[in-house]
């Protein structure tokens, strides 16, 4: 077992382009039936270095019997472009913003303290420069990765450890995504958390081939749904492929209820058998839904909260599977 400790520091300048693929820090995963890499979080040369996702846990790739689920699902990549990162991936909703005056800072957990610059709304989109990234902990083994983040702001009040666990089951075709979060910090943490998972199953377009399933009775307005995309009971299905640069979009799918068990949803390529499926063990707050050509992109919505001193815990199961032809 190796651990990796790594002090994470405000950079400045511009990042060289020139960076070859293979120096970006990573670590492969596997047991016997899932395979799987990782990019490691790093100021310097990480793969993301973006201000929207959690930097714990950006998966470059993972296979399964032949079948990929993981890889680039965008066309430009830059390592602080928001969205330029792959498969399953969390972000927080930012604690502090509202009340920050520019040139304050705010907080992001996964990511740090970022500052805010003017008065406008908080952007996902936008990048923030970081006052502080706190101190990463990474500890690998040949089947998990455990991801500790720490981090204390004296100017917001807001201080945390964060930790991440991505296990691969023994047996079996699973992956958890395992998670702590602490406050240390003076304030109460009042955040949400989702996952947008963007997955690309075998590589094939965003069309009919792609069911997206629910336990529940789906409703949807949005941008492409009732066109599009439909809604067809507990499925999401697609009228037709998706052409180049558009996407379909719904703010909040309706229907689930108020226990974890509506938590669970099924991503599957019925040209190729292959699918995932998704489950969380903490109520749904709301589901977002947006699909572009290559990838389509249930994002769970739950809800947390941790006074100072308490801690608080979720998980996620991914349970990849194919289909009898």
């Amino acid at each position: 077992m190796k651990t990796i400790l790594v002090s994470l520091c405000v950079l400045g300048g511009l990042w060289s382009a020139t960076l070859p693929f293979a120096d970006f820090p990573q670590a492969e995963l596997s047991n016997g039936q899932l395979q799987t890499t990782l990019y490691l979080p790093d100021a310097m040369q990480g793969y993301y270095q973006g201000t929207r996702f959690d930097w714990a846990g950006a998966f470059k790739n993972l296979d399964y019997k032949g079948h990929t689920f993981i890889e680039p699902w965008f066309e430009n990549y830059d390592p602080k472009l928001h969205d330029a990162i792959s498969g399953p991936v969390e972000e927080f909703t930012p604690l502090g913003y509202a009340e920050a005056k520019p040139g304050d800072t705010f907080v992001k957990i996964g990511v740090g303290a970022l500052r805010k610059p003017d008065e406008k709304p908080y952007a996902f989109a936008k990048y923030y420069d970081v006052a502080s990234a706190g101190q990463w902990n990474v500890v690998k083994n040949k089947d998990r990765i455990d991801f500790t983040h720490e981090l204390t702001d004296p100017v917001t009040g807001y201080g945390y450890v964060y930790r991440k666990t991505v296990h691969l089951t023994k047996g079996k075709p699973e992956l958890v995504l395992e998670h702590t979060l602490k406050n240390t910090g003076k304030r109460s943490i009042e955040t949400s958390v989702y996952n947008h998972n963007f997955f690309i199953i075998d590589k094939q377009p965003t069309g009919p081939t792609v069911n997206v399933q629910f336990p529940f009775d789906v409703k949807a307005e949005g941008k492409g749904f009732g066109s599009t995309i439909l809604t067809q009971g507990n499925r999401l299905v697609y009228t037709r492929e998706l052409e180049k640069k558009e996407s379909v979009y719904s703010a909040g799918l309706q229907g689930f209820g108020t226990t974890a068990s509506d938590y669970d949803i099924r991503i599957e390529n019925q040209k190729t058998g292959a699918g995932v499926r998704i489950r969380g063990d903490k109520p749904l707050q709301k589901m977002v839904y947006w699909a572009c050509a290559t990838t389509s992109c249930p994002e769970p919505y739950i809800q947390l909260s941790a006074a100072p001193g308490q801690e608080t815990s979720w998980k996620i199961t991914y349970e990849f599977y194919e289909k009898a032809k």
